[in-house]
């Protein structure tokens, strides 16, 4: 299985994020900010990713910019070597008042 966990704790936050890139989409969000925890749960369900999250700090901007770079570098860790995916996709979606468009590059470049 390709899954990860990565715990980063600074003066401003403690996050721990678990992933399963192998998952059922099942999200497991808990930053006390209801916005971001109703994105990350609508990241894990459509991607397929089981995502979950525990993270707490002093503001949300120091909170939210440390949850991304836990995620993303629970990502990398799950994805190992990178053997058998592509190393890039995007899609277009409709999704109810939004079009929603996203692009990833995991080709490692600096």
């Amino acid at each position: 299985m390709r899954e990860a966990t990565v715990n980063r704790k600074t003066a401003e936050t403690n996050v721990k994020v678990k992933v399963n890139l192998d998952g059922e989409g099942k999200g497991e969000i808990n930053t006390d900010i209801r916005f971001l925890d109703h994105m990350l749960k609508t990241l894990s369900k459509h991607s397929l990713i089981d995502i979950s999250v525990s993270a707490e700090g002093d503001l949300e901007h120091h909170l939210i910019e440390d949850v991304g770079l836990t995620l993303g570098e629970a990502i990398l860790k799950a994805l190992g070597n990178k053997e058998g995916i592509f190393r890039f996709g995007s899609s277009l979606v409709p999704m109810d008042d939004a079009l929603v468009s996203v692009s990833l590059d995991c080709g490692g470049r600096p």
